[in-house]
């Protein structure tokens, strides 16, 4: 009995601690047992600050990656080494689906040992229960966003026979009836967590921030989905359901006076200090006097090779004068000034070519080309910098943090932004073109082009020839307006790719400027993973291709759980 419930405990992962997967810049969570711990609000608050600290932030490299920059499955960057899909082959198994499953089994631990706690009051009660909520509701989002179906798990499992056999061994739920259960935690969540004007605290904010994320994402999801690929027909109804969701949980946010948005783009990113920024909803704090400091700032300014920018993402960004690079007046020239240098054989000044550009593109990426042969020192001292596509990473850096502590390891303090109100505005932006609402995505995108000093959008956009995903010329604004705004943020651009029904675009093959970077001519010195193509642009291909393949939608169910549990199926194509 005991060897058999071990490997029910290994089987989804059902640990009440972290496990050893988790990243570095987390702290450690007290050790505790049952029989002593619920017996007050402020255990159980203890217990529930483990979840803040689920939220990455900005991350500490290749093994403990961050949300923002590292992720480079996308067509926003070329990674310095390739990224291929995140499965080629089916993994024994995956650290989304045991750490899901364990997260979950936090969440249900909460909600079921909250009630029993008699000094607490039925608000107190109510508030815990509807964190618990939240976050098993956000798990078995990110389970479904990656696997399909799955298993619902709404009790803390009791590894008995019976349990086993009934529950455990179970086949997955569908999805879409996963996602009405996460809706119906979302709502009791919003309706019961307290109102706070912390930053750093889960409150009802941030629950209506996780809302918005999950029901934009189910909405266009259920949209856009097709039966050709092995998933469920396009269903109109339930889109519009979750994307009226959205935009309820998004006006919460926009009107709550708790929240504005800034007057710097940047300043959401390169921050030792966020607590006196109005547009944070939930922040990440690093501090270097407690040594919680990140690495992000030192892989986009050191002598590591960057992820850089890509020429297709480039491109997206519009002109000054409003227009996209098709239909602009302005100069669309994209090469830089070279002049010789004394010790790096050439300057490639890029400040001409930004100054007629989104003034993001310029907060986004250096002034100067780096890449081999061409390097670059951002702040004129220590490592010369190289990026994958020639275009540097600029974004998160700061003159705010010394020069010795930028290059280097663990040692970047700057505050990381986990939900903030321009994303919340997009989200909103997106949700209203979706539905119909022109005025309301407008009105949401002309709040971000103001702050970037950019025109306005009108509801009736000139086409742009560059739109291939077979929508309207507002909701291709609107999502290129995504686009921008979030550029290397969270992942977005790969989870919007596969909610759009999008992901053919990460099709090296067919879509080649996802590969290529800047324009260098003849000032490259080629080695054997970066050359320059036929028009003189940075070619990244020999580093490796992608071919896309309908299957890439959804990851496939590990197969350490499929011998455990054969009544869990596999996903199409796996």
């Amino acid at each position: 009995m005991k060897k058999i419930n071990h490997i029910i405990v290994v089987m989804l992962s059902f640990v009440l601690l972290a496990s050893c997967e988790k990243v570095l810049d987390k702290e450690p969570l007290t050790d505790f047992t049952n029989s002593n711990f619920w017996t007050s609000e402020k255990n159980v608050e203890m217990f529930a600050n483990y979840f803040y600290n689920e939220w990455v932030g900005y991350g500490n490299g290749t093994s403990t990656n961050g949300v923002f920059y590292w992720q480079t499955l996308n067509d926003n960057q070329i990674s310095s080494g390739f990224q291929d899909w995140y499965s080629r082959t089916v993994d024994a198994s995956n650290g989304t689906w045991n750490g899901s499953y364990t997260e979950i089994r936090r969440a249900n631990t909460l909600i079921e040992k909250v009630p029993g706690i008699e000094s607490m009051s039925e608000a107190s009660k109510n508030h815990w229960i509807g964190v618990g909520r939240l976050y098993r509701a956000y798990y078995h989002y990110v389970l479904v966003r990656s696997f399909g179906d799955c298993v619902w798990v709404d009790h803390v499992l009791d590894v008995t026979e019976e349990d086993r056999d009934g529950y455990i061994f179970s086949s997955r739920t569908d999805r879409d009836v996963v996602m009405d259960k996460v809706l119906e935690d979302l709502n009791f969540a919003v309706a019961n967590i307290k109102e706070s004007t912390s930053r750093v605290e889960l409150n009802r904010a941030v629950a209506q921030a996780i809302k918005s994320e999950i029901c934009l994402y189910e909405g266009t999801f259920c949209k856009y989905r097709s039966s050709a690929d092995g998933q469920k027909a396009a269903d109109s109804g339930r889109a519009q359901k979750y994307l009226t969701e959205c935009k309820t949980a998004c006006d919460a946010l926009i009107n709550n006076g708790n929240y504005a948005l800034g007057s710097s783009y940047r300043a959401t990113y390169n921050s030792i200090d966020l607590n006196g920024n109005k547009e944070m909803i939930m922040y990440k704090k690093y501090t270097l006097e407690n040594s919680f400091c990140h690495s992000l700032i030192d892989y986009t300014c050191s002598s590591t090779m960057q992820s850089g920018m890509s020429k297709a993402a480039f491109d997206s960004y519009l002109f000054i004068d409003g227009e996209c690079l098709a239909n602009t007046s302005e100069d669309k020239s994209d090469h830089a000034t070279f002049t010789e240098h004394p010790t790096n054989a050439w300057n490639a000044d890029l400040s001409g070519v930004l100054a007629v550009r989104d003034p993001r593109l310029a907060e986004s990426i250096d002034a100067n080309l780096m890449y081999n042969g061409t390097p670059y020192q951002r702040y004129g001292v220590g490592h010369l910098t190289t990026s994958s596509s020639g275009y540097g990473v600029l974004k998160f850096d700061t003159n705010e943090i010394p020069v010795a502590y930028r290059p280097e390891g663990g040692k970047n303090y700057t505050d990381a932004p986990i939900f903030w109100l321009a994303e919340i505005i997009i989200n909103k932006a997106e949700a209203c073109a979706e539905l119909g609402d022109a005025s309301g995505a407008v009105d949401c995108v002309n709040k971000l082009r103001a702050r970037a000093g950019m025109p306005n959008l009108s509801a009736n956009p000139r086409p742009d020839p560059a739109n291939n995903m077979g929508v309207s010329d507002l909701i291709w604004e609107v999502r290129r307006e995504r686009r921008v705004e979030l550029m290397y943020d969270k992942n977005d651009r790969y989870w919007s790719l596969v909610r759009w029904h999008q992901l053919d675009k990460l099709d090296t093959g067919n879509y080649p400027d996802i590969a290529k970077g800047a324009w260098v001519g003849e000032h490259l010195t080629a080695t054997s993973t970066a050359k320059v193509d036929a028009n003189g642009y940075i070619d990244m291909t020999a580093k490796g291709t992608r071919t896309f393949d309908k299957k890439h939608y959804l990851r496939p169910i590990p197969s350490g759980q499929l011998d455990l549990n054969p009544n869990l199926g596999q996903n199409p194509g796996w």
